[in-house]
């Protein structure tokens, strides 16, 4: 009953989405042949916004049903703790946990999901929220945390889907009541084998021994720093970026279900 529940929130969230905002998404690399395959891990890159539920227009149904069935989505615990959009952001996923800054029992639960063949877990590696000014709200530059490197090395197969936000600054700032609406939503994916990946971050390694974990992870934080800073943008661009946007457009690239 919860799981059809979710999944209606999840449908009027994508209705919403694609009615009072114009979703843009391009395709890093080769398009895959499924696009929409059941993912077992999904990064969002660049946290600009607590608005970021509008990403709910880029994506089919079909994967929304997936959220609402079988993801787990770490959230932090002040935003939960939000009357308004802490209630909203409870029921857009099968397990909502809402976790501490600390390495704790609350991160625990989340790594204990994967125990489940059929989980899907999305998270948001850099653990922050972007301002305005394009620091975190203590003043210090955005830069992915190490837990993202503990679920990669937990899961043995399947696809990472690496979710690319153009940024919302433009329709809500952290601390704008309300949102600018009709304003365009961009993100592009790309694909990747978790067991490629994680063969790459711990090639000459021994994960099983301290130091070298602490390398893995320093490895795939560096990895996503540096995506992210390839392609995101904190905010709509200029005219170059404008330009890319609409070729992108023309070129008929999007996935069908996008």
């Amino acid at each position: 009953m919860r799981n059809a529940f979710v999944f209606v929130v999840l449908m009027m969230l994508r209705i919403f989405s694609k009615c009072f905002y114009k979703n843009e998404s391009q395709w890093v690399g080769e398009i895959p042949e499924d696009p929409w395959q059941p993912y077992r891990l999904v990064a969002i890159l660049n946290h600009t916004s607590l608005f970021e539920f509008l990403f709910a227009g880029q994506v089919p149904a079909r994967f929304l049903w997936r959220m609402a069935s079988h993801a787990t989505i770490p959230i932090a615990k002040i935003t939960i703790d939000r009357p308004v959009i802490g209630l909203m952001w409870r029921v857009v996923a099968a397990n909502i946990v809402p976790v501490t800054r600390e390495r704790d029992n609350t991160w625990q639960q989340v790594v204990e999901s994967l125990e489940d063949p059929d989980s899907m877990i999305i998270i948001l590696p850099e653990g922050r929220m972007k301002r305005a000014n394009g620091l975190d709200k203590k003043g210090r530059p955005m830069s992915t945390r190490g837990g993202i490197a503990d679920l990669i090395r937990g899961l043995p197969d399947g696809k990472l889907l690496l979710a690319y936000s153009q940024g919302l600054h433009h329709i809500q700032v952290p601390g704008q009541k309300i949102p600018n609406f009709f304003q365009p939503v961009r993100m592009r994916f790309e694909a990747l084998q978790l067991s490629e990946l994680k063969a790459e971050m711990s090639a000459g390694l021994d994960l099983e021994n301290d130091k070298d974990l602490v390398r893995f992870r320093r490895r795939v934080m560096q990895l996503l720093d540096e995506r992210r800073e390839r392609y995101c943008t904190s905010d709509l661009g200029g005219s170059d970026e404008e330009q890319v946007w609409a070729e992108a457009r023309r070129e008929t690239n999007r996935p069908p279900g996008a």
